[in-house]
């Protein structure tokens, strides 16, 4: 068997992997957040190899390619056949061309959150998160196009280096990571206490690339920060929804409710999500009964999520915080909150992060998969995605007030509460 057809039929095999990707179900995870214990679990597609055939003439395609899709895929073979024969630099990397045909092919959906992962990247993206690692100490955004800085945590070597939110990293120790999932980006961007790494960024306003030099540092990470404000008001900032993070929720609200506040305050600002069973406990500290969220497949299918019994915060007034880096399960979180007029929520309008993705790995450790295979949508079945949620009161908070420690968003919250108890 000549050498461009073996090539053809290991590309035929990982093609028909991938258009089977979507009927292997998997664990879901919502946003970035994979730390240990992840409840991601994938099929592993079937590998058997088909009986090796006879050589096919050139641009005919070969045997395993389902037969109803050759027609559809002749075009295909026909191109590939021309790069082997006439591209000018010799020979071709089949790999990469496999490779590159998968991604481009996940890439005509238009669903940012759809992609190929190289067995590089695929390794790197799941590699565990816990609660301590070494990094450089910031909040990030992984649903978009480029991993994204949402917030330098305080005291971190990202907030000495002078990252900025909304900073996009395009580059990784001089190496472009343009166009790599960032979830893989984030694990290159992490590693051990002490050693340097230099992040090339992407800035708006004025628009500029900028590169930092950072030493990483063991960053230990807290899911929840709570406290009692003036007024007798208790406040409870959850910064992911992470494997612990219904436990520290709920450690927290005992703590503030036993101080008796007049209401309390839920800030999911800058939260980028985590944890589908963490949303669902999470949300059910706040909404004693009912449907809390729905997932619809696109065959129109849909399953409900109904709130767990036993809320500690279920009657006590409530105001959400929200802003644009709030995603996928804090909008799922504040959309049940808001569709139930549990509380009122404030700040400005969400991400519009409200899909599921499977992660699939492809045989023979050739890569993964990531697909989106649903939806979210609120208890009223108001759609998330690409539209985020309005809040009840729009307020600003501008990088003037947040250089000033100013909180217009908090002080309104403050206000309703307040008002709501006179």
């Amino acid at each position: 068997m000549n050498t461009n057809h073996t090539g053809k039929i290991i590309l035929a095999i990982m093609i028909s992997l991938v258009l089977l990707a979507g009927a292997f179900s998997g664990g879901v995870i919502l946003g970035w957040l994979i730390p240990s214990g992840s409840p991601l679990e994938t099929l592993t597609p079937d590998t058997t190899k088909p009986a090796e055939t006879a050589p096919l003439p050139d641009s005919t395609p070969p045997s395993s390619t389902p037969a109803n899709l050759r027609k559809l895929f002749q075009p295909f073979w026909e191109a590939w056949d021309i790069i082997h024969e006439q591209y000018v630099d010799q020979p071709v990397d089949d790999l990469q061309l496999m490779r590159g045909a998968i991604q481009g092919m996940l890439n005509s959906l238009g669903d940012i959150h759809t992609g190929y992962m190289t067995p590089e990247d695929y390794d790197q993206a799941t590699t565990a998160l816990d609660g301590s690692y070494g990094g450089i100490g910031a909040w990030v955004d992984t649903a978009g196009e480029y991993l994204t800085i949402i917030r330098p945590m305080s005291g971190s070597p990202a907030e000495a280096a002078g990252l900025k939110p909304g900073d996009e990293i395009i580059g990784v120790d001089g190496q472009s990571v343009i166009g790599k999932d960032p979830s893989a980006v984030l694990q290159t961007v992490k590693g051990p206490e002490g050693t340097t790494v230099v992040l090339t960024v992407q800035r708006h306003a004025p628009e500029e690339i900028l590169d930092f030099t950072i030493v990483r540092a063991q960053i230990t990470v807290s899911s929840v920060e709570s406290r009692m404000l003036d007024q007798h008001i208790g406040y409870l900032a959850l910064y992911t929804f992470g494997s612990e993070s219904a436990q520290e929720v709920k450690t927290a609200l005992t703590e503030l409710l036993a101080q008796h506040p007049v209401g309390l305050i839920l800030d999911l600002r800058d939260n980028s999500g985590g944890y589908v069973d963490a949303a669902i406990d999470i949300i059910s500290q706040f909404i004693g009964s009912g449907v809390i969220m729905i997932e619809r497949f696109g065959d129109g299918k849909e399953v409900t999520f109904e709130a767990h019994p036993g809320g500690l915060a279920t009657e006590i007034p409530l105001v959400v915080l929200v802003n644009q880096y709030s995603a996928s399960a804090s909008e799922i979180t504040a959309g049940a909150i808001q569709d139930y007029q549990r509380g009122k929520i404030v700040g400005t309008t969400t991400y519009g992060k409200g899909s599921v993705q499977n992660w699939v790995p492809l045989a023979d450790e050739q890569g993964a998969v990531k697909v989106t295979i649903a939806r979210w949508l609120t208890p009223k079945g108001r759609l998330i995605h690409g539209i985020g949620l309005t809040p009840d009161y729009i307020v600003e908070r501008t990088e003037e007030d947040i250089e000033a420690e100013l909180d217009p968003q908090l002080n309104k919250a403050i206000d309703l509460l307040l008002n709501e108890n006179k």
